[in-house]
């Protein structure tokens, strides 16, 4: 399971030119399955991400976590993110979960995240052609993958 996450003042995912939903400041979380994932996975990335303390204190040090300053979370499937590109300029994406596995990962990982977070994720939708737009807060990005727990 990877994600990219941005630290963002805003948020907003529109498919067909369409408003789907939006967020203010948060996290704006992308997120890739791949086959071998599993509720483990979920589990420690939910509290990786509402824990993750990259939200300035009263001193600008990056020192406060999404649940420390309320703020609000989006979460975009994003099957990309298992790209593998080390042959040609094509990218494969083999390592990428098919739709029965990814889908209720995906789900799992909403629902994970909106619990601990004690309010409704806003959510891109899975396999959609999506226009995301946001604005990045530093910016402040970060990568995160579930099998690189060292």
């Amino acid at each position: 399971m990877r994600v990219v996450i941005q630290r963002a003042a805003y948020a907003r995912v529109n498919i067909n030119k369409v408003l789907k939903s939006e967020i203010g400041r948060g996290l704006m979380i992308l997120v890739g399955f791949e086959a071998a994932d599993s509720e483990e996975d979920v589990q420690w990335m939910t509290r990786k991400v509402l824990n993750l303390r990259i939200f300035d204190d009263e001193n600008g040090v990056m020192n406060r976590s999404v649940l420390d300053v309320g703020g609000e979370v989006m979460i975009v499937s994003q099957f990309t993110l298992h790209a593998l590109t080390a042959k040609g300029n094509r990218p494969s994406y083999i390592r990428a979960a098919g739709h029965d596995i990814a889908v209720p990962l995906y789900e799992r990982f909403k629902q994970t995240v909106s619990e601990g977070l004690g309010k409704p994720v806003a959510c891109g939708e899975f396999g959609a052609d999506m226009k995301v737009e946001l604005l990045n807060d530093g910016p402040v990005t970060i990568c995160i993958d579930s099998k690189n727990k060292e």
